[in-house]
């Protein structure tokens, strides 16, 4: 069963922004989409470690505020390159917080 952490409430997360967050052993950027989502991934760029939370955020995507590689918030791929990832996470809302499982979600291979 999958055990979700309390990492902050939406009025501490508004729309268009992300905030990292350590959930169990990991540190995960929490983003709040402009449509009313939320959506994690991990918060280290793969490129060079710069943190994903401070990136520019738009369109489902987070631009790395270093040297903009953007990646998809639904599922963490690159959005130049889709075989470059970093892992996603469950995140849900109880009330007005915001909850996130530390267990990377686990994508099924194609048919």
């Amino acid at each position: 069963m999958m055990e979700f952490q309390t990492v902050t409430t939406k009025s501490e997360l508004p729309p268009g922004t992300g905030q990292a967050f350590i959930v169990g052993e990991r540190l995960i950027a929490v983003f709040h989409l402009a449509d009313g989502q939320f959506r994690a991934i991990d918060d280290a760029c793969p490129h060079q470690g710069a943190s994903l939370a401070e990136g520019y955020v738009e369109d489902g995507t987070v631009a790395c505020p270093w040297h903009g590689w953007r990646f998809r918030l639904c599922n963490g791929t690159w959005a130049d390159n889709p075989r470059l990832k970093v892992h996603a996470y469950a995140v849900r809302v109880e009330g007005d917080e915001i909850q996130v499982c530390p267990e990377p979600l686990v994508e099924t291979p194609p048919v």
